[in-house]
């Protein structure tokens, strides 16, 4: 809340948002707009959401009998006919029927004020609502008196310190019939509901707020069983908490190329391609390994239902009908032509913001390429992006490619995004290969080789290509390839084989000789030290005879 501007909270889910704090208090609102747009509806959940919090009102209609306000209201979940029996609302039926009035002649206001007096003292409102103000004034003739009587009537709503909703159907280049309720009025709401090639989608504008910031972009809004919300995702920018946590992506060869972490929570990836080429299989793993780790994760199918993917994920080893069982997946399927650009944006956060995953799949954002102009599909799509990351939410976006040539995708995103990965179908000898590339991954370290893309019962598996003297092969060349290598390889080893025997053989005989001369040699040393022997004996036997004749000769001279 701004200071010197007190507001009164409508209770619209977004509204009170974009307006800081919802309509200003104890003044006059005109929403305005062509019939169809939820003006009604608008005013009714303003009134019934200040009854809930103890402001009381009343509901003057002009048109609708209070019978058939009840039964309307009813639509949105609202049991105004409780609220009515507690005295928190009075429904005030003003019926005014100009061709009885020019019976009489001019008439004034004074009697509305005494009955609305007597209502509003009733239950002692603070909140008023008047459907629709054309019906009012229809009875005045004159143009001075008309103006006269509107200045009065928002003059006195004011001097009551009622917060009043004025509902006022569009004019001719003007934003009502009269041309001047909008100046008169402290706030100017403006829907609309618009049809575009078929489509029809409904957006609020806020004109003016006197005294108050508010957003003025226009925002998408829905009328549903959950009541009038509006979404203001358009005020989205890039103020979001960042991440440092990595989360698998349930390949485990893909988070290989990311240095072994998978992507950053809260990231946005972009899975492009041709068609066939597995983008719905990647983004359904994603899904697969956050209901694993226990997380909640949201899949928004453009073009298959939830028991198709089902059933297609089976194919590949995914069991997704246990996740949508134990309440951890939840498939929304619709077609892109059931509603506009900003309908599914709208639809898409409301039910972001209720089933609260961790994982979003968006599959595929290419189908919204023909709802609308391709500057409008990027708007729309950023805001989504935004959306996501604002809230920590890992968005998985797919796109379908229609050439092989791929710099940049049809719906504008790929320079928006954090992750993007290229699934190709290249055509070699006769026969279909899939490819994957990472072409960028901020914020971390990642692989830059191109890696076969294989599908089967058992998951999904990247295969590195074989590098050949042409490039690198994939498919039936890669395994020819790989099985040339294989038989090459068994034919070096055998000849190594060979090779080997022939030393050891070499060896072995170098070693028999060896010990052959060994024992020559042992045999010649063997002789050589008995001839030294006997040599040493004759000597020692030489000596002793040489000694004995000596003596003997000694022994003859005596």
């Amino acid at each position: 809340m701004i200071a010197g501007i007190d507001k009164a909270k409508t209770g619209i889910e977004g509204f009170d948002d974009i307006t800081m704090g919802g309509l200003p208090q104890g003044r006059p609102t005109l929403v305005c707009g062509s019939a169809g747009c939820g003006k009604t509806l608008f005013a009714s959940t303003f009134l019934v959401n200040g009854a809930r919090e103890g402001e009381p009102g009343v509901f003057v209609t002009f048109e609708e009998r209070p019978r058939d306000i009840v039964a309307n209201v009813a639509s949105l979940g609202f049991e105004l006919d409780a609220l009515i029996e507690q005295g928190l609302v009075a429904i005030e039926h003003i019926a005014i029927e100009p061709s009885e009035l020019a019976e009489v002649g001019d008439y004034d206001l004074e009697g509305l004020f005494l009955r609305l007096e007597l209502a509003i003292d009733e239950v002692g409102a603070k909140r008023i609502v008047l459907d629709t103000i054309e019906s009012l004034f229809s009875a005045f003739q004159n143009p001075a008196i008309r103006r006269a009587e509107i200045r009065r009537l928002f003059d006195w709503l004011k001097e009551k310190g009622l917060t009043a909703v004025i509902t006022g159907e569009r004019g001719d280049g003007t934003l009502t019939r009269q041309g001047l309720e909008e100046y008169v009025s402290d706030c100017v709401i403006l829907l609309d509901h618009r049809v575009h090639n078929q489509i029809s989608t409904r957006r609020m504008r806020i004109v003016k707020y006197r005294g108050t910031a508010h957003g003025t972009n226009e925002y998408p809004f829905l009328i549903g069983e959950d009541g009038f919300s509006v979404l203001p995702v358009s005020s989205l920018g890039l103020a979001h908490q960042v991440f440092e946590e990595r989360v698998p992506s349930g390949i485990p060869d893909l988070d290989a190329m990311l240095s072994g972490g998978g992507f950053h929570r809260g990231s946005s990836v972009l899975l492009s391609g041709v068609a066939g080429a597995g983008k719905s299989s990647v983004a359904m793993c994603f899904i697969d390994a956050a209901c694993a780790r226990g997380e909640r994760a949201l899949c928004f199918s453009f073009e298959e239902s939830s028991e198709q993917i089902a059933r297609n994920m089976r194919s590949i080893g995914l069991d997704v009908n246990r996740w949508l069982e134990e309440g951890l997946l939840r498939c929304v399927s619709a077609r892109p032509t059931f509603y506009s650009l900003e309908m599914h944006l709208a639809i898409m956060v409301r039910e972001i913001a209720r089933f609260r995953p961790s994982v979003v799949v968006l599959d595929p954002i290419s189908a919204f390429l023909d709802s609308g102009e391709q500057l409008e599909v990027q708007a729309m799509l950023l805001r989504m992006v935004d959306y996501l990351k604002s809230h920590g939410i890992t968005g998985i976006f797919t796109h379908l490619a229609h050439d092989q040539r791929m710099a940049k995708t049809d719906a504008g995103l790929s320079s928006l995004m954090d992750a993007w990965l290229l699934l190709l179908n290249r055509e070699v000898n006769g026969e279909f290969n899939r490819e994957l590339y990472l072409l960028k991954a901020r914020g971390m370290a990642h692989s830059n080789q191109v890696r076969e893309f294989v599908m089967s019962d058992h998951g999904i598996r990247l295969i590195e290509p074989y590098l050949g003297e042409n490039g690198a092969l994939t498919g039936s060349a890669r395994r020819f390839a790989e099985a040339q290598a294989r038989r090459e390889e068994s034919e070096r080893r055998h000849q190594v084989s060979v090779l080997q025997d022939e030393v050891s053989q070499r060896r072995r005989r170098a070693e028999v000789e060896i010990e052959a001369l060994q024992a020559q040699l042992a045999a010649d040393d063997a002789e050589l030290q008995r001839l030294m022997k006997a040599e040493q004996d004759y000597r020692n036997q030489a000596a002793n005879d040489l000694a004995e004749l000596a003596a003997g000769r000694n022994a003859s001279k005596a």
